[in-house]
């Protein structure tokens, strides 16, 4: 009987998490060698997918939020292993997660291991890696200014609370980009460039992304004076905000000026000017439900001849 092998890189805030053990110590029941690896500082987690492949584990999981999910990642990816990697979400706003479908519970997280992986997208800048979005404009700074001690009060709403607590230091950054047959230039208040769909706490930018289709979805949200002027009624009322997006399905993209433009990569803040994005297809095999709403479906590929 040949033993499935996992190794489960814990973010070290959920050392501690009763779900965890007992889904864990459940899996390991059905004859699973799962073993569990916890991270304390920068680094670690690239360090324990390595350790993992050397051990002939050939499924990672990773157990935390959107930065432990990014950080496995990318350390798999850059390993260019065949091992597949599982997300149990555990984190504030498990943005990637969530659009997927993938169960918040650790055993329902966990239960994904026994449905086939499929290889998905990830996006790449300036040497680093990312799987669900980089994100521009007043969502960053929300994001950034967020603090751990409020989201651990209220949850994913504490982005929200930021972000109407900071409504006053809202302004336009000027941003240039330009990609295949895309040429865009002006002010704005928001910028997603996404393989995932959502950022920031359940903020969807990018409604139609794939993580499977070899392109990143690029959303704008232009700030001329008349929108910057009725912001606060459209958020209030829940209207016509989508419609004033300028999106673009792309293989890569570049942002020639940034002006004022906070960038965040999967929630980490990211430095340098003279951006480069790029889609890496097919760069990594990760477990999602059947169904999810990230990939394409069977029916999508027929519908389209292929």
């Amino acid at each position: 009987m040949t033993t499935h092998k996992a190794l489960l890189i814990l973010h070290g805030k959920q050392a501690l998490n009763e779900d965890v053990r007992a889904a864990v110590l459940a899996r390991r029941e059905q004859g699973w060698e799962l073993a569990v690896r916890v991270t304390w500082e920068g680094g670690d987690a690239q360090r324990l997918v390595n350790e993992a492949l050397d051990g002939g584990y050939t499924h990672i999981i990773a157990g935390g939020g959107d930065g432990t999910l990014r950080d496995v990642a990318e350390a798999m990816a850059q390993a260019g292993t065949d091992a597949s990697l599982v997300l149990m979400p555990l984190g504030t706003a498990n943005d990637f997660a969530r659009a997927a479908g993938v169960p918040l519970q650790p055993d329902q997280a966990l239960a994904l291991l026994d449905v086939p992986a499929r290889a998905i997208d990830l996006g790449r800048v300036g040497g680093q890696v990312f799987l669900n979005m980089a994100t521009g404009g007043f969502g960053s700074q929300v994001t950034a200014n967020t603090s751990e001690e409020l989201k651990k009060v209220l949850g994913g709403a504490a982005y929200l609370f930021t972000g109407l607590s900071r409504f006053s230091e809202l302004k336009a950054a000027y941003g240039e980009l330009e990609g295949p047959d895309f040429h865009w230039k002006g002010e704005l208040l928001a910028l997603g460039i996404g393989n995932g769909r959502q950022a920031g706490g359940g903020h969807v930018l990018c409604p139609d992304a794939l993580a499977d289709d070899g392109l990143l979805d690029i959303s704008i949200l232009p700030a001329p004076q008349e929108v910057v002027g009725t912001l606060r009624e459209l958020m209030n009322n829940g209207w016509g905000l989508d419609t004033m997006f300028v999106r673009a399905r792309l293989p890569w993209v570049k942002i020639k000026v940034a002006q004022g433009l906070y960038i965040n990569l999967d929630g980490e803040p990211l430095q340098g000017d003279d951006l480069h994005f790029e889609v890496v297809p097919k760069a990594l095999r990760v477990h999602l439900p059947p169904g999810s709403p990230l990939v394409v479906q069977a029916d999508d590929l027929l519908a389209h001849g292929k």
